[in-house]
């Protein structure tokens, strides 16, 4: 088995190795991270908060009991309160005058103290009147929860209690001391300073305590509650009674007071509640991630592709070099390494193909020299048959056919010498557009005394044309093929347009004739032979041009043959013009 090492992965997968390990990883880390502090970070600040809020309402709480106290302890020291319930008054009408003059006194309090709503006095004072606030020590007040809970500690110091009625705790807490300390008192004589329920209400109500708040007394049971949901005003309800969740958060705040001995505010806060705003934050956390990976995926998906496709491209140009195919590669040669490394290829590639065209080279060259050697060896040939005796022939024939005034047929001989000088004498590659038309004529007019009216044509040369250069014979093959193959078979007379133009250092050459035309199977024949390196069969002509024009131009030239079945064709002739050439 093969050794892992980080060479033998591809460059794409690299890229992605260092997309987890750089972009996706940390990402997710840092954003764990950032939630599990965040949510800690909150957790604390929420529970701080909470504890300075109940310790807010602790203290509003034990500031309206120690106002009712302070009361209780200033109408305890008061000898008049103490004379006004102890007297034994002879008449009422003695009570109604000290009533006046003394318990109107007392009721000064209840409006400086937002949190007392009433003073009532309790005496067993026969003589004294219970009307007014002052009520009889009775059997029912006996028998009562606040004058029981507080039989043994009112004589020595002021006790908060609750009121309860038919085994229910009302709402409503009170402030109990005797106006006696002795037992060997008279009358007993006590005073209840009732606290305001809406002030007992607004103080619990706190709404920056975001849980429930419960008030225990020394026994750990429930005297008021926020929390709707626990019955916490039937008699001596436990605190560890009721079920509250695992995760909740439980805060203490103690009484440090006598007259409020080990009683202590609860609060309970939910676990969920002091997330809450971390957890609606979670959503922006998620888009916030999303973003981050999105734009370093698109980026790397981006970056890997692009590297990817280059170095492919390379791969795939490198192996058709095995096969002697040296393309280049196309598109712009960027500076960076796989940029360097395309340029370093293309320059090897035009070297090597460079190398292989020099050898290439010579063996032409060879194979030029046999080609010059044949040529001068067919020139002999050509010259034992002394074709200036052919002219001169010919030349004696037009002297003789214009004595006789027979001036068509002296034409006729004239245009058959042009053919035939050009025809045996090849020393020029390339002729001007104008000889090459002169030619043409000379044909078409021999053509035309042949057969008479049936063959018509009509040639356009632009002025801009005529010194052009082009390859020798290159336009009259088809002007044959349009003649003999397509106009001499038609019944009827026929027709040969030429249209040659100059256009954009091009030379545009249009042939046209309303011959017979081709079959579909004759023209596929045709356009087959053009793609041959070999000439055969019968379409030598167009074969030969096409061959001379890709010697001549490579690619750069178009032919192009349409045929209109028996409605004639048309050859579309398009060749660059070498300005070196032109005359």
């Amino acid at each position: 088995m093969d050794k892992f090492h980080l060479n033998n992965i591809k460059i794409k997968n690299k890229l992605l190795l260092i997309y987890m390990f750089s972009v996706f990883l940390p990402i997710v880390l840092t954003n764990v991270i950032f939630y599990y502090v965040t949510s800690e970070n909150v957790r604390n600040q929420k529970i701080h908060d909470n504890e300075l809020a109940l310790r807010q309402v602790t203290n509003s709480f034990k500031q309206g009991v120690e106002d009712a106290v302070g009361i209780a302890s200033v109408l305890y020291s008061d000898a008049f309160v103490y004379q006004f319930l102890d007297k034994n008054y002879e008449s009422p009408l003695d009570f109604i005058l000290a009533y006046n003059s003394q318990f109107r006194d007392i009721n000064k309090f209840t409006p400086i103290y937002s949190s007392i709503r009433s003073i009532n006095l309790f005496t067993d004072n026969p003589t004294v009147i219970k009307a007014g606030g002052i009520y009889d020590i009775n059997e029912d007040v006996i028998n009562s929860h606040w004058y029981q809970s507080t039989i043994e500690t009112r004589k020595k110091y002021p006790v908060v209690t609750r009121r309860i009625e038919d085994d229910v705790l009302l709402d409503q807490f009170v402030v109990v001391r005797a106006l006696d300390s002795s037992e060997s008192v008279t009358n007993e004589k006590v005073i209840m300073i009732n606290l305001n329920e809406r002030f007992i209400h607004q103080i619990f109500s706190n709404e920056t305590f975001e849980g429930e708040i419960f008030l225990l007394n020394e026994n750990n049971t429930i005297e008021f509650s926020t929390d709707e949901s626990v019955p916490w005003s039937a008699k001596y309800l436990s605190f560890n009674a009721i079920d509250i969740p695992d995760n909740a958060i439980i805060l203490e705040e103690s009484y440090q007071m006598q007259y409020m001995s080990n009683w202590k505010l609860v609060g309970v806060i939910p676990e969920d509640k002091l997330l809450t705003e971390v957890r609606k934050s979670i959503p922006s956390i998620l888009y916030l991630a999303l973003w981050n990976f999105v734009i370093p995926t698109l980026f790397i998906i981006y970056l890997a592709g692009n590297i990817h496709f280059r170095l492919n491209t390379i791969v795939k140009k490198m192996r058709k070099v095995k096969n002697q195919n040296f393309e280049l590669i196309e598109g712009k040669l960027y500076k960076d390494e796989i940029g360097v490394l395309t340029t370093e290829f293309n320059r090897m590639s035009k070297k090597i193909k460079d190398l292989i065209n020099d050898v290439y080279v010579v063996k032409i060259q060879k194979k030029d020299l046999e080609i010059q050697k044949k040529e001068t060896q067919l020139k002999a040939l050509q010259s034992q048959i002394n074709p200036h005796f052919l002219f001169n022939v010919l030349e004696t024939l037009r002297m003789r056919s214009l004595l006789k005034e027979e001036i068509e047929t002296a034409d006729i001989i004239q245009n058959m010498a042009k053919l035939l000088r050009n025809s045996i004498t090849w020393n020029k590659d390339f002729v001007t557009v104008k000889e090459e038309v002169q030619l043409i004529k000379a044909f078409l007019e021999i053509q035309k005394y042949r057969f008479d009216e049936k063959i018509q044509y009509e040639i356009y040369l632009s002025k801009l044309a005529e010194d052009s250069l082009i390859p020798n014979m290159i336009i009259i093959p088809f002007i044959e093929n349009a003649s003999i193959h397509g106009i001499e078979p038609l019944k009827a007379n026929g027709k040969i347009n030429v249209y040659i133009d100059r256009n954009d250092e091009q030379l545009e050459c249009i042939i046209e004739d309303n011959g017979v035309g081709i079959s579909d199977k004759k023209y596929q024949e045709i356009m087959r032979s053009l793609g041959e390196d070999e000439i055969v069969g019968e379409s030598i002509g167009i074969s030969n041009v096409y061959q001379r024009l890709k010697m001549y131009y490579d690619e750069n030239f178009v032919l192009e043959i349409q045929t209109n079945k028996k409605k004639g064709i048309t050859v579309y002739l398009r060749i660059p013009l070498n300005i070196e050439t032109e005359m």
